[in-house]
């Protein structure tokens, strides 16, 4: 072999072994400054402060208590947030449709949820204004022209309104980011809207309830009851918007109930679902009205 040839083979090899050297130390022995995920998420929650019925961060502070309200037991959420799109809604496989259903407690997962409730269940009605996150799904009014819809606009305030009396398409183009269409209104202007004999069609008088009310813009009040077993018998509407009001709520409506209502708190749900009292389950449901982070 020539003598250049053979000074460049023994060069090549020199480098090629340096080089090999290297990539193996650099991959697996030189020390690297580096962020790992786990130190990321540590991170983040560390900027919420999270106990069993509280979370507060910057912008979201959430109180859990529970009463006892004519031998039923009641969940207040109290939910202060300092920007109102943090009050969303969520809906079944984020699908919408008839016959699209999950849990509320799935809902919330897949969300990534602090705090949710059940809404108003509109998969199981063909008509009643639907909107969420901004997004108008249905605007087919009900047939029942005393129908009442939830409406929460984009600055974060609430208003009871009757689809009779004003369209879907108004309210969005007046700023409204979510309509739920259960009913009925439970409390307006500060005043109890409902009286002792009003009920739900198909409801018993007294039920598991769930409710949402405004206090103020910003400060709002998640409820839900337990009812139909020998511990809580459950809530009247009329003993549901004395809730409310003694929360004080400005405004309060009434949603979904019976066997649907359901209340999860960071990662449990915290109230006794059921239907008939025999076995304590989550009903699956179309949708959810919750608190993000």
């Amino acid at each position: 072999m020539p003598k250049a040839r053979f000074i460049w083979a023994v060069t090549f090899s020199i480098i090629l072994t340096g080089y090999t050297t290297f990539t193996l130390l650099d991959t697996f022995v030189i020390p690297k400054e580096s962020v790992s995920v786990a130190s990321a998420e540590t991170t983040s929650v560390s900027l919420a402060n999270v106990t069993e019925n509280s979370y507060e961060s910057d912008g979201v502070k959430i109180t859990l208590t529970e009463k006892t309200v004519d031998g039923t037991k009641v969940y207040v959420a109290d939910v202060i947030v300092s920007d109102p799109s943090s009050l969303m809604s969520g809906i079944a496989n984020n699908t919408f449709g008839r016959n699209i259903t999950q849990t509320t407690s799935e809902m919330a997962s897949s969300q990534g949820a602090i705090l949710a409730i059940n809404g108003d269940y509109y998969g199981f009605r063909d008509s009643g204004y639907v909107m969420r996150n901004g997004y108008l799904y249905r605007d087919t009014p009900s047939s029942d022209e005393d129908s009442e819809d939830l409406v929460i606009y984009e600055d974060g305030t609430m208003e009871v309104i009757k689809e009779s009396d004003v369209s879907a398409s108004e309210l969005k183009a007046n700023g409204a980011m979510q309509i739920y269409s259960f009913g009925p209104g439970l409390v307006s202007n500060g005043e109890i809207t409902v009286s002792e004999g009003d009920e739900v069609g198909r409801a018993k008088a007294s039920n598991p309830r769930t409710a949402i009310g405004m206090i103020d813009k910003g400060h709002y009040v998640f409820v839900v009851s337990d009812g139909r077993t020998d511990e809580s018998e459950g809530l009247s509407l009329s003993q549901l918007a004395s809730v409310m009001k003694d929360l004080g709520c400005t405004v309060a409506y009434n949603l979904d109930g019976g066997g649907s209502s359901t209340m999860w708190f960071n990662g449990k749900i915290i109230n006794n679902p059921t239907t008939n009292g025999n076995k304590v389950k989550e009903r699956s449901v179309s949708d959810i009205v919750y608190i993000g982070a």
